[in-house]
């Protein structure tokens, strides 16, 4: 019979008699033992030399788990019993006691195991799951006292998790890469083309007017927002792993920006926000200097955008019951870094604030459906009842105002663009091209007379370009007319000009200028065709690229304050759990 079914079957004795081998006698006297062992023998019909030894190891593993738990609740330094695997020749399983934290990364504690007991390649195993190496220990109800497996595993299976990994790393900065390029062809759009055909963003404030920053600037802040969005609708698919390779991304972009840009603005404070949220998503424990780096900044830049007790908040947007939400998940965030360095007190203190926050942010459900039967969807319901702090009269002015206001902007976006296509027809009427007169427009900020003057100031500059190219031909003793068909033939370039006159020893065949009629001929068929199809396909895969970006960019102004608390919940869950413990 094996050492461990022996003493299985002595503990259940023990426990029905109620003996207690770490006290006395047992403690000082060999005799009550041998008695014990001799009683035990004759029941279970062991060999008493087994029945005394199991006795003793029972005795010792007791005496020392109390001293275990003594040393826990006086240090927090647990004792975990590790199984590990049999070396070759073993029969008995070999087991040994680890005295480490429950507040560190399991990745911490694999690294010591492989120090101290040479396993390169293993798993940890606690009541049949996996321990996650990047999770601390605690919060996978690893406990003082718990028994892990080791599990070794074949160098195959790490290449396989690795290649599983890579791939999924891959995939990530794929999908950074086309956000990348979907947000930077829209950066590159000025607006001057037609909107309805060719969509393009515009910075612009709170009313919708359009902010006047440099070229630089805007397309960095394009990238930074775009990429903010993304993240966004990813977090909300809860793949934070994704999300946060795309906020990463955002904060770059954003510490492009003019500094004081920043500081007039709440949207670098959310996307900390939201970074150090899927941190704690993820369990990204090495991140934790970063969070609270992070977190402050947040703090900071709230403080500036909304002013003393929200006063610049409130004169702007006449409310500030709506931002509520950022500040719970500050606060939530907050009291969960304080948890995370040891300081259970001031974690106590600011859960207290959080739950009363979340308690005046979570909505009466017949005051939702009251504003949906108005007419008002769900979430324009949430985010008027939070604006308005929870006063269901004040949250239907405030949507129905909000909704006109937001009526008037789209009327005043379509009048301004049948203003610039009827300025658009009457600089054509007057000559020039579609494309320059829409760009014109653009430069002059739709002032039409403007526009003319700046088209005027072109030509001038063209046709005297044109002048000193032509009389440079002219000097190296070329014909005037077939200086200037030459040009003609070459798009005004002057060295191709030049190359074209020698090659044909000064003159310009009449052939040359009138349009080539239709050839039968299959030769060379494939220039402009391969070239009309990259053109094809380059300037398809952009319009899908644009597409796929402006799928993920809210059509509510405010939707990054439409928060349905689920996550919070959880996570006040947690921290109220962790903290009673």
């Amino acid at each position: 019979m094996d050492e461990q079914h022996i003493q299985a079957r002595l503990i259940s004795l023990l426990r029905d008699d109620g003996v207690r081998l770490w006290l006395e006698p047992f403690t000082t006297d060999q005799h009550k033992i041998q008695e014990l062992a001799d009683r035990y023998a004759s029941v279970t019909e062991f060999a008493v030399e087994d029945v005394r030894s199991a006795l003793e190891k029972i005795r010792s593993d007791t005496v020392k788990k109390g001293e275990g738990n003594k040393e826990f609740k006086e240090t927090s330094v647990a004792t975990l019993e590790l199984r590990l695997p049999r070396e070759d020749g073993e029969r008995k399983e070999r087991k040994e006691h680890q005295k480490t934290r429950l507040d560190i990364a399991t990745r911490d504690l694999m690294d010591r195991i492989r120090e101290e007991y040479g396993i390169k390649h293993f798993k940890l195993i606690l009541n049949g799951k996996r321990l996650s190496p990047e999770k601390r220990l605690d919060e996978q109800n690893v406990k003082n006292n718990s028994k892990i497996m080791v599990l070794r595993v074949s160098s195959e299976e790490v290449k396989n998790e690795l290649l599983e990994e890579e791939e999924k790393n891959r995939s990530q900065n794929e999908g950074v890469k086309r956000t990348q390029k979907g947000f930077q062809i829209l950066s590159e759009r000025d607006g001057s083309e037609d909107p309805a055909n060719t969509p393009f963003l515009e910075i612009a404030d709170q009313k919708g007017n359009p902010l006047q920053i440099p070229d630089s600037e805007r397309k960095a802040l394009i990238l930074a927002m775009g990429f903010h969005e993304k993240g966004r609708a990813l977090m909300k698919r809860r793949n934070h792993s994704a999300a946060l390779c795309h906020l990463l991304e955002a904060d770059e972009q954003f510490n492009k920006c003019n500094s004081t840009l920043l500081n007039t603005v709440d949207n670098y404070a959310v996307l900390q926000l939201d970074i150090v949220w899927c941190y704690q998503a993820l369990e990204q424990l090495s991140c934790l200097d970063d969070a609270k780096l992070r977190l402050q900044q947040a703090e900071s830049c709230f403080q500036r955008c909304y002013g003393e007790q929200q006063s610049r908040l409130q004169k702007i947007k006449g409310h500030t019951g709506g931002e509520d939400v950022l500040f719970l998940r500050l606060r939530l965030l907050q009291c969960l870094l304080c948890y995370l360095e040891g300081n259970k007190k001031k974690a106590n203190d600011n859960l207290k604030q959080v739950e009363e926050l979340y308690s005046q942010l979570c909505l009466d459900p017949e005051k939702m459906n009251q504003l949906m039967a108005l007419g008002f969807t769900e979430q324009e319901a949430r985010l008027g009842l939070r604006a308005c702090r929870g006063n269901i009269e004040e949250a239907v002015l405030h949507l129905t105002l909000r909704n006109k206001e937001k009526e008037d902007m789209k009327e005043k976006e379509h009048e301004k663009r049948r203003c610039r296509l009827r300025d658009i027809s009457t600089l054509v009427e007057l000559g020039f091209s579609k494309r320059d007169a829409a760009k014109a427009l653009h430069c002059a900020r739709g002032d039409v007379d403007k526009a003319y003057g700046i088209l005027l100031d072109r030509s001038d500059d063209q046709s005297s370009d044109r002048q000193a190219k032509l009389d440079q031909l002219v000097s190296l003793g070329f014909q005037v007319d077939m200086a200037d068909s030459a040009l003609s033939l070459v798009g005004d370039d002057l060295p191709q000009a030049t190359q074209m006159l020698l090659d044909l020893h000064g003159v310009v065949s009449p052939d040359l200028l009138s349009p080539s009629p239709p050839s039968s001929s299959s030769e060379e068929p494939s220039t402009s065709s391969d070239a009309t199809g990259e053109a094809s396909g380059s300037s398809h895969l952009d319009e899908e690229l644009v597409n796929e970006v402006l799928d993920d960019i809210p059509r509510h102004e405010e939707d990054y304050l439409d928060l349905t608390l689920d996550e919070e919940t959880v996570l006040i869950a947690q921290i109220r759990s962790y903290l009673q413990k």
